[in-house]
């Protein structure tokens, strides 16, 4: 998918057009990707917002926030910390990045 902003830049993903770097850019993917995962799996559960709160541990507003796709309120700490509360486990891969990173430096 190809994100074209009609300013002649275009773009891989929308993350990488509303991040000021790739770092932030894959930052937003995985927080949505956490995000999608709680909102489908309260929806799935048939919760009401307070029942979701109570069971992920967070007060109602929190939920409203998540349900509303709020991403710049909630970290990854956060969002892993719900998710290890309903007793899922995550996995977490690291790999090689397919090209180098724009603000690599060597560390002497």
């Amino acid at each position: 998918m190809t994100v074209d902003t009609g300013d002649s830049r275009t773009f891989d993903t929308i993350w990488d057009a509303v991040a000021k770097d790739a770092s932030e850019a894959a930052s937003l993917k995985k927080r949505a990707e956490l995000m999608r995962f709680l909102i489908e799996h309260i929806r799935s559960m048939g919760w009401t917002q307070t029942e979701a709160a109570a069971q992920l541990g967070v007060k109602q507003p929190h939920i409203s926030e998540l349900m509303h796709g709020k991403i710049g309120r909630f970290g990854l700490g956060g969002l892993v910390t719900m998710i290890d509360r309903l007793g899922m486990d995550i996995t977490i891969k690291v790999h090689k990045p397919r090209r180098p990173a724009a603000s690599s430096r060597k560390v002497a």
